[in-house]
C-alpha cells in the first residue's frame, strides 16, 4: 500500500471519530434550538449558532471536515468512505461511555460484521490502493453530481406529517448533499498540487459550499424531528453510499478482474454499510422509579 493513501485511512479513521463526536454535540444544541425552517434557512442558522452546544458541534466537525479533506486528497474515495463508514458503529461506544446510553449484545455484533468487512475490504483492494486515483471526467462528475443534489433536495419536499419518519427522511437528504460535496471535493483535491489555495477560487469550491450549507440546515431539522442514533446513521450511509460508489464511476478506480473478487469486495463494501446502518442505536438508561412510599 502507498505511504500516501496509508495516512490517508488513517486520517478518515480520525474523520469517522471526531465526526461522531460533532454529530452527537450538534444533535444537543439542535433539539435547544428554535424549530429550524427549511424556507428560512439564514435565519434558521443564525438561531442555531445562538445556541453553543450546536456551535461547539460545529466547530467539531470542522475539525472533522478537515481531517476528510485531507484523508480525500491522499487515498481513494472508495477506501476513505469505507473507513468512515465502518467507523459509524463507534457511535454505540461513544454514546455509551460518553453521553450514557447502554450498548447491546447486538450493536457489538455489529464491530464484529463491520471489522470483518473491513478487512476483506483491505485484502481485495488491489491496485486501488496505490494512489489517491483523482482524475475524473467533468460529464461524469457533473452527472454524477447533479444526480445526488436532485435526490436529496427531492427529499426536502414533505411527503409526511409524521415528526420521526420526516427526520429520517430528511437525514438521507442531508447524506446525499454532502456525498454530492464529497464527490466535489474529491475532484478538486487533484487541483491542490498544482494551484495550491487558489483552488478556493474554483467555481466547484462555491459548489461545495452550497452543498454542505444546505446540507447542514438539512441535518438540524432531521435531527430535531428524529432520533439521534438512527438519523445519524441514516445520515452517515447515505452519505458513504453516495461517495463510494463514485469511486469506480466517476474517478475510474479499478475493479479486481477475477469475478469471484469483484463479487466479495462488493460484498465487503455492502457489509460495512449495512452492518453499521442496521446496527440498533443505543436506549438511553433511565433511572429507576422511585419506590412508593409506606402506607401510614
Amino acid at each position: 500500500m502507498d505511504l500516501g493513501v496509508a495516512i490517508g485511512l488513517l486520517l478518515a479513521v480520525a474523520t469517522a471519530v471526531v465526526s461522531i463526536v460533532g454529530f452527537l454535540l450538534k444533535q444537543r444544541g439542535a433539539v435547544d434550538a428554535p424549530p429550524v425552517s427549511l424556507r428560512r434557512p439564514v435565519r434558521s442558522t443564525i438561531a442555531l449558532f445562538s445556541n453553543k452546544w450546536w456551535t461547539i458541534g460545529i466547530l467539531v466537525a470542522m475539525g472533522s471536515w478537515v481531517f476528510h479533506v485531507s484523508a480525500l486528497a491522499l487515498a481513494p474515495i472508495s477506501l476513505v468512505q469505507s473507513v468512515i463508514a465502518g467507523g459509524l458503529v463507534l457511535l454505540t461506544v461513544i454514546a455509551d461511555r460518553v453521553f450514557g446510553h447502554s450498548v447491546s449484545r447486538r450493536e457489538w455484533i455489529g464491530v464484529a460484521c463491520v471489522a470483518a468487512g473491513l478487512a476483506v475490504l483491505a485484502a481485495t483492494s488491489g491496485t486501488v490502493a496505490e494512489s489517491a486515483h483523482s482524475t475524473y471526467g467533468t460529464g461524469a462528475w457533473a452527472r454524477y453530481t447533479a444526480l445526488l443534489t436532485a435526490g436529496g433536495l427531492l427529499l426536502c419536499i414533505p411527503f409526511t406529517k409524521a415528526p420521526r419518519a420526516t427526520g429520517m427522511i430528511l437525514a438521507v437528504s442531508a447524506g446525499l448533499l454532502w456525498a454530492a460535496s464529497d464527490v466535489t471535493i474529491k475532484a478538486l483535491s487533484g487541483e491542490l498540487g498544482d494551484s495550491g489555495l487558489g483552488v478556493l477560487l474554483d467555481p466547484m469550491a462555491l459548489i461545495i459550499l452550497i452543498l454542505s450549507l444546505v446540507g447542514l440546515v438539512v441535518s438540524a431539522r432531521s435531527l430535531q424531528l428524529g432520533e439521534v442514533v438512527p438519523v445519524i446513521a441514516a445520515t452517515s450511509a447515505a452519505a458513504n453510499i453516495g461517495t463510494i460508489a463514485a469511486g469506480p464511476l466517476v474517478f475510474m478506480e479499478p475493479m479486481p478482474s477475477a469475478p469471484w473478487e469483484v463479487a466479495l469486495r462488493i460484498g465487503a463494501f455492502l457489509l460495512v454499510i449495512v452492518a453499521a446502518v442496521l446496527t440498533p442505536g443505543p436506549v438511553m438508561e433511565l433511572d429507576p422509579e422511585p419506590e412508593p412510599a409506606p402506607a401510614g
